[in-house]
């Protein structure tokens, strides 16, 4: 990399995080801490910067075995350590000393149990127990089956659960619980059962069947249609046994449908 291609990718990234003014209740505001919101390469850069801030602090405390496991998700951090080595305590006040604009506000384990994301970690004598966690305000509402959207928006959600459900290793009691949920989920929102079993099999097919080796050098291309009815189909069906792969897209959701309100309230005399 040149000297000249570093300046220019230095001066892109500096004019990210320096030019951060947004509108706001028809004011411009100008943020002082932090990159750009909205910006393409916001995420990359604040990934960038925490990365360089844990091979700089963090390593450290894992090579020496003060930490036995850390892990991160964005900003989700997991910390397993050796409690005649260090305490929490001491790792809360080294780690918000590492920024000025980082501060953590940790959850320690209760009863042998803590919760990271959507996992339920509890420690046995010897192993770790899995279970899925649900956040007290998590809701069992998805795309209605009654909607006008795609199918594969329709499903997209309990692919999810059903395939997150067969993969961790999870009891066979929870697993039934959970399959429970899941079917509980479908008829609040009306989707078949028949349809939610047959997404259970054909996914349960793919985990346990030994992975096809993908060919190489195929030119797949994407192209995007918007849902309006079924009868968009038609169409679309004239591309499946080509090397174009099909993505809907629809306008007839939350922001398009509270602008359509807006435009058609009356407005006052």
């Amino acid at each position: 990399m040149t000297d000249k291609l570093l300046t220019k990718l230095s001066h892109f990234s500096k004019s990210s995080w320096d030019k951060t003014i947004f509108l706001f209740k028809a004011r411009y505001t100008s943020q002082t801490k932090g990159v750009a919101m909205g910006s393409r390469i916001s995420g990359t850069i604040a990934e960038t910067f925490l990365q360089q801030l844990e091979k700089a602090h963090i390593k450290h405390l894992i090579d020496t075995k003060n930490l036995i496991f850390y892990t991160r998700y964005v900003d989700y951090i997991l910390i397993v350590y050796d409690s005649t080595h260090i305490t929490p305590e001491r790792i809360l006040q080294y780690t918000n000393t590492i920024h000025s604009n980082i501060q953590l506000n940790p959850a320690q384990e209760t009863n042998g149990n803590i919760c990271f994301m959507d996992l339920s970690i509890t420690r046995k004598p010897t192993c770790l127990e899995i279970g899925i966690y649900r956040k007290p305000t998590s809701t069992d509402t998805t795309i209605n089956f009654l909607s006008n959207h795609p199918l594969e928006h329709k499903l997209a959600a309990y692919q999810f659960l059903i395939r997150r459900m067969l993969i961790l290793p999870l009891r066979e009691e929870q697993r039934q619980e959970e399959w429970k949920y899941i079917l509980q989920t479908s008829y609040n929102n009306n989707l078949p059962v028949n349809l939610l079993i047959r997404q259970k099999q054909r996914i349960q097919r793919r985990t346990t069947q030994p992975k096809t080796p993908t060919t190489t050098g195929t030119d797949t291309r994407w192209e995007t249609f918007t849902y309006t009815c079924p009868k968009i189909r038609k169409i679309t069906n004239l591309f499946k046994h080509t090397n174009v792969k099909i993505a809907f897209k629809c306008n007839n959701t939350i922001s398009q449908l509270a602008k359509l309100a807006k435009n058609t309230s009356p407005h006052p005399p």
